[in-house]
């Protein structure tokens, strides 16, 4: 309803929603837990049902399925349950796509911490705890990531190998920077036969990609660069750097040394394909990667969610000749950078 103004009378509806918000989260990972979106898809659609699939009370089933009804994550029908489209396709772990293994690492005790003190994070601006977190060699929130995130990824590497044309199937070597889950590789190599895949990452993390590339039919041309990317030996020759989600962690002056470093091992007609969380220029649209910039604020001492800007900038400071900023098929985006 509006005021006479014409604008609309202030309503505490989204503050108290947004000061609950923690309850999503909750619901959303309680359902994957118990697989209620599996036992759905596969008919269990009463809360009888479910309830007896999932090994849980029915009313702790009815209550949770209403409130992802609320949420959109289900859909309800003369007291029966469906999966939606999004629940379909990323949520039923009968379906390919199946990305609920994400909720391994995005709500890690580790990760939730770093919001309960915000106040004290935005008067620092920084994270509260030091980098080691970040940088430890071998951390387990690492190999956590490498498990659980990569079939989230999946779909962003294959929109990287399309955006390079893999299928082509150019000789290839390929440096793979901060690889985790080793995905992007992967599928490189799985599109290009003729693609010679170097990972760099920390020894237990990269073994996560060992047993990526094994499953993809890869592991033969998978070779594995244990150690820090800011101090190990890259070497030289490469056609393609591979940056996917790792460049948000630091600030600009730590970006453009990697970025030199990065530069001086690539071909003559070498490219360095990012994937990143790239707000516009405005910092608050698109809504998930502008929101990004606070999981940085809180996890990293310097580190943010970059403008294509200020990506263009960094990069060609560092010495590369064009950047092109493309969309991605979720709200990442890729930058190609040329030597």
């Amino acid at each position: 309803m509006a005021s006479a103004s014409g604008h609309a009378h202030p309503n505490p509806e989204s503050i108290f929603a947004t000061l609950n918000a923690h309850q999503q989260t909750a619901a959303l990972k309680t359902a994957i837990e118990l697989d209620v979106f599996t036992a759905v898809g596969e008919g269990a659609n009463t809360v009888a049902a479910v309830a007896n699939r999932c090994q849980a009370s029915e009313r702790g089933v009815r209550i949770l399925c209403d409130y992802l009804v609320v949420l959109g994550f289900l859909s309800k029908q003369a007291e029966r349950y469906s999966l939606t489209p999004d629940s379909s396709v990323y949520l039923n772990r009968r379906s390919p796509a199946y990305i609920g293994s994400a909720a391994g690492f995005l709500t890690m005790p580790i990760m939730l911490d770093r919001f309960r003190d915000l106040t004290a994070t935005v008067r620092k601006g920084g994270s509260l705890e030091d980098d080691r977190v970040t940088i430890e060699p071998n951390s387990p929130i690492w190999v956590e990531f490498a498990r659980s995130m990569a079939p989230l990824q999946k779909i962003a590497a294959e929109g990287v190998a399309s955006a390079l044309n893999a299928d082509a199937r150019e000789k290839w070597k390929v440096l793979d920077v901060a690889a985790g889950h080793g995905m992007y590789g992967v599928t490189l190599a799985k599109h290009n036969p003729n693609s010679e895949i170097y990972a760099v990452d920390w020894p237990s993390v990269l073994e996560v990609a060992r047993e990526n590339g094994r499953a993809a039919g890869v592991s033969e041309r998978l070779h594995l660069l244990p150690g820090n990317a800011f101090e190990i030996d890259f070497g030289s020759g490469y056609d393609v750097v591979l940056l996917t989600g790792f460049l948000h962690h630091f600030g600009p002056p730590a970006i453009e040394t990697l970025l030199r470093k990065i530069h001086a091992a690539l071909a003559p007609n070498g490219r360095v394909v990012t994937v990143e969380f790239v707000p516009n220029d405005d910092r608050v649209s698109p809504a998930v990667p502008a929101g990004f910039s606070l999981i940085m604020l809180s996890s990293t001492k310097d580190g943010d969610a970059y403008t294509f800007a200020e990506f263009d900038r960094m990069f060609r400071n560092a010495g590369f000749s064009s950047n092109e900023l493309r969309p991605g098929p979720g709200p990442q985006s890729f930058i190609i950078s040329r030597k």
